[in-house]
């Protein structure tokens, strides 16, 4: 019997990322079966993988965890019962391992003594036909592979990743990822940026009630919500609840924007960071029993001691609690003003959303090219984030077309550049010849129709940004704009 590995886990495996993996299927260099890649496959392509050393994979990881603000964790054990589950698992498999081993040893012996009897009375020629068959099959059963070695170092680091994480795939979207340490299913959801229902998050609502397709779960948190015996008996589980013994496939719906309402909710003052006099970003902390949903690109409204403004979220769904909106200082935005004079940590802040459509295309394989003028750096470090989260993109190219402030965060747009293979940053000082500027950009892509394009900045910089790119060949019905309001 075949083993069989989740490309996902294969990433981690041999320290390459999910894009790298695609690339080698898309051109033959990689063989899948039913989506899955097979040990001996691996072990073909990557002959030379040290199966300990991930090193590279751990600073690609370190540097998108910094870029996300995620809160630092400890690499810790999954719940004691979770745990204990898992190497059951873990235990039942080398079990029917052991007992498939023993049958094989008892086939070997019924073929040593059929081979006995079919030779007495046989021909000359069928003598030998058969100890020619005996001698093969004893040559080989007591030759080792050449790449047993490897094979063994694979699976025991491949086991390993299993006792630690668990991995999710949810359908029908086909979104996929790792339960780690002691992670509900809901919280790693929400981590890797996969907006699935929730309300509360802590078992009263029923909200993110969904399926378990396949695999095993075992409940690490109560809840109060009560479950149906046919909703049961369906494999209904609450996603809050519940952490993965094995891999599991999951049904549930997976939140477009149009599906996230309109939330209202209190929350404080994180921290104010004033990248220069221009531009500022406020950062904020929403309660845990009240998170707010929202996808990378859209915008909220914020309101402090009365003062408010709608701004675009520049933080990823994926941050747990943490939102960021950046606020450039406009003659007449009484909330900026406030913002840079006087909001200190711990302020208490009303945010109301989210707004827009302007989210990624989860469905689209294209690569894709990001356009941010100004501080529409927002919405773009935000769709940037999430695709990043979420895998999804070929490729990146993010095009930042400064104006007076500046390329306030360039260190991070470099710090991504240097640690993912698929990402490529290009800032552009600010000119007077933007329509020259734009030509330039798009005659970059003579291929400019394979891409999506993403864009924000004002409504007139974003009309000549379509045109120019319309006029060099990208279609029109690839083009996502968000357009500042100012």
């Amino acid at each position: 019997m075949s083993h069989l590995l989740p490309l996902s886990r294969v990433a981690k495996l041999v320290g390459q990322s999910r894009h790298t993996l695609q690339d080698m299927i898309r051109s033959g260099a990689l063989a899948t079966f039913d989506g899955m890649i097979e040990l001996d496959e691996l072990l073909r392509a990557f002959p030379e993988v040290k199966w300990d050393d991930d090193a590279e994979f751990r600073r690609v990881t370190e540097i998108k965890d910094q870029a996300f603000a995620r809160r630092v964790r400890d690499l810790v054990l999954p719940d004691k019962e979770v745990l204990a589950a898992r190497l059951n698992e873990l235990g039942n498999d080398y079990a029917s391992a052991q007992a498939l081993l023993l049958h094989y040893g008892n086939v070997m012996t019924w073929l040593d003594e059929k081979i006995d009897e079919l030779d007495e009375g046989a021909s000359a020629e069928t003598h030998h036909a058969l100890h020619s068959v005996r001698a093969f099959l004893l040559r080989n059963m007591a030759e080792m592979p050449p790449n047993a070695a490897q094979a063994q170092a694979l699976i025991v680091q491949e086991r390993m990743l299993k006792i630690m994480s668990a991995h999710v795939t949810i359908q029908p979207s086909g979104h996929a990822f790792f339960v780690e340490g002691n992670e509900t299913i809901l919280e790693a959801a929400l981590r890797h940026g996969v907006s699935l229902n929730y309300g509360c998050s802590n078992g009263n609502c029923g909200d993110c009630k969904a399926r378990l397709v396949s695999g095993k779960v075992k409940k690490v948190h109560a809840h109060d919500y009560v479950l149906k015996p046919a909703e049961k008996e369906a494999g209904a589980i609450l996603l809050c609840s519940y952490a993965p013994v094995n891999d599991v496939v999951i049904e549930a719906n997976v939140a477009g924007a149009r599906d996230i309402p309109v939330q209202q909710l209190s929350a404080k003052v994180k921290s104010v960071e004033v990248f220069n006099p221009q531009m500022a970003a406020l950062h904020i902390l929403v309660p845990r029993s009240q998170r707010l949903r929202f996808l990378g690109g859209q915008s909220i409204r914020v309101s402090i001691d009365g003062i408010s403004g709608r701004y675009a979220i520049a933080s990823c769904p994926c941050e747990d609690r943490h939102i960021e909106v950046q606020i450039p200082r406009r003659p007449g935005d009484a909330f900026a003003e406030a913002l840079f004079a006087s909001v200190k940590a711990n302020d208490r802040v009303e945010v109301e959303g989210p707004y827009g459509e302007f989210v990624l295309d989860e469905d689209s394989p294209r690569p894709v090219i990001f356009l941010a003028f100004g501080a529409g750096f927002a919405p773009i470090k935000s769709l940037i984030q999430h695709a990043m989260s979420l895998e999804l993109s070929e490729s990146m190219d993010l095009h930042w077309l400064a104006d007076a402030a500046g390329h306030y965060q360039d260190n991070l747009c470099r710090a991504w550049a240097d640690a993912l293979d698929n990402f490529n940053y290009v800032p552009h000082s600010p000119t007077e010849d933007l329509d020259t500027l734009l030509r330039a950009i798009a005659l970059d892509y003579p291929d400019l129709h394979r891409f999506d394009v993403y864009a924000a900045g004002s409504a007139a910089q974003l009309e000549r940004a379509h045109a120019q790119f319309v006029r060099e060949g990208m279609h029109s019905a690839r083009w996502f704009a968000w357009a500042d309001a100012d």
